[in-house]
């Protein structure tokens, strides 16, 4: 096996705290308005202050107005004034059918997430589960998105807004 092949567990596996998050997911995966892809995503944050803060995907016709489950979470968060995150569940389920193995986030949501990590102050753990939750992976934002791009790079300083 491949070191940098991934691990998966299963639900069992998880910790309480973490079974949790993906139950909120897999609940937030059953509000994904997903009519063009057909394919359902549930996201689900857990604040530094134990709230969990849920998104699905919401599509459009004008594809690029698509928001993805996991960037609608932060934006919940956010308008909750929530900055500070310690890890977010992604569940996912095409129409009909059932994912066999966990997807990850798109480019935009692990900048987005990237980001958020870098507000908060802390990596963010990412638990990846596919549909039955018998194979989840655990990962982290900076995994998912080495030599990411962020605000330090452009010289700014987001301290200001890292409360919450």
């Amino acid at each position: 096996m491949d070191q940098d092949e991934p691990k998966y567990g299963t639900y069992t596996d998880l910790k309480t705290e973490e079974r949790l998050l993906i139950d909120a997911a897999a609940a937030a995966m059953k509000t994904a308005y997903s009519p063009y892809s057909k394919f359902s995503v549930g996201a689900a944050l857990l604040t530094k202050d134990g709230e969990i803060v849920e998104g699905s995907n919401v599509e459009n016709a004008a594809y690029g107005s698509t928001i993805c489950a996991e960037r609608a979470a932060l934006l919940a968060a956010n308008a909750k004034g929530k900055r500070n995150f310690v890890a977010m569940a992604i569940i996912t389920k095409p129409e009909g059918g059932q994912t066999e193995t966990p997807a990850a986030p798109c480019g935009a949501c692990r900048q987005m997430l990237f980001e958020a990590s870098q507000v908060g102050g802390s990596d963010i753990k990412i638990l990846l589960s596919n549909t039955k939750k018998d194979k989840i992976l655990i990962t982290s934002v900076r995994k998912i998105l080495p030599l990411a791009f962020g605000p330090a790079d452009l010289g700014v300083d987001i301290s200001k807004y890292s409360k919450g």
